[in-house]
């Protein structure tokens, strides 16, 4: 059988498991429904996990899941219903399998690492229902002392901005995030951050929103590039789905807001920022490579 590690993306509304060769090639992908609580979620990794290792040799697994990591619990994964659970104990247990637990967006950085390629540090930007960053130096997701390196969303870029439910008021997420968007923007359901951008043209309220969600991703582009100095800011997650008006308006305001400083222009900021591929499934590849 083919040597194989096992990588899987448990996220609010599926899990995704896939395994890869040793030269890194998908050999098998599976999606389930995400079943809330720690039994469901327990149970919806384990169906994952055994649907792709059929026919191949584990050698590993590797899961990335939202919560607060810490070794192989994850704790108060909100959207998963998970308060607490030993979830890499578990699965090794009932797998025989060596199982490595890590943050979602971690993975999913080392994941778009993987798939860009080349060289230097690399941070990857997250925008979804909150926002956050994986930070990839050296092939390695970068942890800190406490495992909240790349909390970006809750850098505050104005103290007298709205309130953000962590206490603090002008987060970034209160700018760019999908909660944020979709509490100012009522009159959709659908994905309220594309209305809003379809809509800006000729509706000043739809504009106004555009502009914060610009300036609020922009100002976490240039948080990223001043702390870590990476070779690219690749935008990913559910808000970056509106693609090149995104990418192309935040590049724009990085340049606008650099010129009057030599220092911010010289390091063309705009240059840096990508989107990720709107086919590209990251988050479980890169769970499978932090497995080996």
């Amino acid at each position: 059988m083919t040597a194989a590690r096992i990588g899987v993306d448990v996220g609010g509304t599926k899990v995704e498991a896939v395994a890869i060769g040793p030269d890194g090639a998908e050999l098998a992908r599976v999606r389930r429904d995400t079943v809330r609580g720690e039994a469901g979620v327990l149970a919806g990794v384990l169906e994952a996990i055994g649907a792709v290792r059929a026919g191949v040799a584990p050698a590993g697994v590797g899961i990335g899941t939202p919560g607060q990591v810490q070794g192989g619990v994850v704790r108060n994964a909100v959207n998963l219903g998970v308060t607490a659970l030993d979830l890499a104990g578990a699965v090794s247990a009932r797998t025989g399998l060596p199982t490595r637990l890590e943050n979602d967006v971690n993975a999913a950085a080392v994941g778009v690492h993987a798939l860009r390629g080349g060289d230097g540090p690399l941070a990857y930007l997250n925008l979804g229902t909150g926002i956050a960053a994986g930070i990839v130096i050296d092939g390695r997701p970068l942890r800190g002392s406490g495992g909240t390196a790349g909390e970006i969303g809750h850098l505050s870029v104005d103290p007298n901005g709205r309130s953000c439910p962590c206490g603090q008021r002008g987060c970034i997420e209160t700018l760019a995030a999908g909660w944020a968007i979709a509490q100012r923007w009522r009159r959709g359901r659908e994905h309220p951050v594309r209305e809003v951008f379809a809509a800006a043209p000729g509706d000043p309220d739809a504009a106004e929103i555009r502009d914060d969600v610009v300036r609020g991703v922009a100002a976490a582009v240039r948080a990223l590039a001043l702390a870590v100095d990476p070779v690219a800011v690749v935008l990913g997650g559910g808000v970056s789905r509106i693609g090149a008006p995104l990418r192309d308006a935040v590049r724009e305001e990085l340049r606008t807001s650099a010129a009057a400083s030599p220092f911010l222009s010289s390091l063309r900021l705009e240059d840096r920022v990508e989107l990720l591929p709107a086919d590209a499934h990251p988050g479980a590849l890169g769970a499978a490579l932090l497995a080996g």
